[in-house]
């Protein structure tokens, strides 16, 4: 996963009316919202329902499960990979059997990239094997590899005020860690700011909240009119080491090995599967997760849990007799870790019916236990949403932060759509993503249980209310 910031544009945005139909703006529902908050309240049992089958009930523990075997069967799942489309195959075929509505394949196309073999060796001032993970879509070197004298920078504007110093030479970049969505920008950027100024390759500071010498892989990004190096991850350990040697005066020489080779675009599917609504069956509460990982661990946590709680959620709701008044819709999509390109297909296909959509709902942040929601939208909606999570007393989850994001869901909230994901320990998140510690092991059955609960009773409300989220 990737956070993408948002703009909002100044435009009409659709509303909704208790006729379930959706209108223009400036047109006011005639309820009021302590009609609404009554509404939401008629909820309590079906909440406690909900909460009881996922965390004491019959299904405890099924998400968890149901993660393992496939994880264990399929591995790591890196976009245009055999393991991919096997693992989609797979769920396409556990939706059918979990008995849900619609269950379809939407193809698309994705990229296609593999790291092959890789290796750094620090030679001078002393020999040192290199933990590294090449970034995704890098080019490879020779196969002779790139043998570079090293520039040690702390930032973009350490780099811009020493490029005379940077050709032909390994950039190492020894960029602090302050949050994700800032400091991913050298992981994205790096390659591309030390071509600018005439290096031959880049070596990126793992973009991490803890490290135990474990390298951090991700995507990275070319820019037209700059010459392409290759680029890779290393660990935070040897990224300070080299920094304190370059503070000493030592000179640093690393050679950099990278069979790393971009393929043409393979043929993928977003999987998509349905509990149609009873009264409005065209519109829609979307809830997703994304089924591709890079391509070391498991791919468990990022973002094997937020697909399976996902599923989970269905089956939650299926399993009780429930039917919401629209359309709850599970999408495990293909090719997020490529900036999200399997959605933003699906967006591209379905775009048309935005204003049918009531809410998206994106879990990629983890599935340990939740601190509470985050929604983007308007006050109204926000309003709205603080009610459906005060439901969620019983397990004691029930704020409501802002900045709602996903890197496939953005593309329907930067249209105005009201958005929402599952807000989890981030620490431990970032100390895991897109590293080989990225199992099983880390993944909690009880913590699981919950996050389904949380994910289940929203998604199941909302897509019940008599009306759609109000936009702004």
């Amino acid at each position: 996963m990737k956070f993408l910031l948002l703009t909002f544009v100044g435009v009409v945005h659709l509303l909704s009316l208790s006729s379930g139909k959706t209108i223009y703006k400036n047109d006011i529902s005639q309820r009021s919202f302590q009609e609404i908050k009554e509404e939401i309240a008629s909820y309590g049992d079906v909440a406690k329902a909900i909460i009881n089958l996922a965390v004491y009930g019959k299904a405890q523990n099924r998400s968890y499960e149901r993660l393992a075997l496939l994880v264990d069967t399929v591995g790591p799942r890196p976009s245009g990979s055999k393991s991919l489309e096997k693992a989609i195959q797979i769920m396409h075929q556990n939706l059918q059997e979990d008995g849900l509505e619609n269950v379809h394949l939407e193809p698309v196309k994705i990229p296609h990239w593999e790291r092959g073999e890789e290796s750094a060796v620090m030679l001078e001032p002393r020999i040192h094997k290199m933990a590294i993970l090449g970034l995704g879509s890098s080019i490879g070197t020779p196969p002779e590899g790139i043998t570079a004298e090293v520039l040690v920078v702390t930032s973009f504007e350490e780099l811009q005020r020493r490029a005379p110093e940077a050709r032909g030479k390994i950039v190492v970049y020894n960029q602090p860690y302050v949050n994700y969505s800032k400091t991913v920008l050298y992981r994205v950027q790096g390659s591309v700011e030390a071509a600018k100024v005439g290096a031959v390759a880049s070596l990126i500071r793992s973009v991490a909240s803890f490290s135990i010498y474990s390298p951090h892989t991700g995507i990275q990004e070319y820019q037209d009119g700059v010459p392409k190096i290759p680029t890779a991850c290393i660990t935070v350990e040897d990224a300070e080491m080299m920094s304190r040697m370059a503070s000493r005066g030592n000179r640093i020489v690393i050679q950099l090995k990278m069979g790393a080779k971009n393929y043409p675009d393979a043929d993928s599917f977003n999987t998509v599967a349905e509990i149609i609504g009873s009264k409005y069956p065209e519109q829609v509460v979307l809830v997703s997760g994304h089924l591709d990982s890079w391509d070391v661990g498991q791919g468990a946590m990022d973002d094997g849990g937020g697909a399976f709680i996902s599923w989970e959620a269905l089956s939650l709701i299926k399993d009780l007799g429930l039917r919401p008044k629209r359309t709850l819709r599970l999408v495990l999509w293909t090719a997020e870790e490529q900036g999200g390109i399997g959605a933003f297909q699906y967006y591209q296909l379905h775009k048309a019916n935005i204003s049918n959509y009531s809410l998206v709902m994106e879990s990629d942040l983890g599935t340990f236990l939740p601190s509470g929601l985050q929604f983007t939208g308007s006050e109204k909606a926000r309003t709205i949403v603080e009610e459906v999570m005060s439901l969620l007393q019983p397990v004691n989850i029930t704020q409501v932060f802002r900045a709602g994001e996903g890197t496939d869901i953005n593309f329907w909230i930067q249209a105005g759509v009201p958005g929402a994901s599952l807000l989890d320990d981030l620490y431990k998140y970032f100390s895991f993503h897109h590293s080989r510690g990225d199992t099983m092991t880390i993944m909690d059955p009880k913590q699981m249980n919950v996050a389904a609960a949380v994910w289940a009773v929203v998604s199941y409300v909302i897509a019940d209310m008599e009306e759609m989220l109000p936009r702004s």
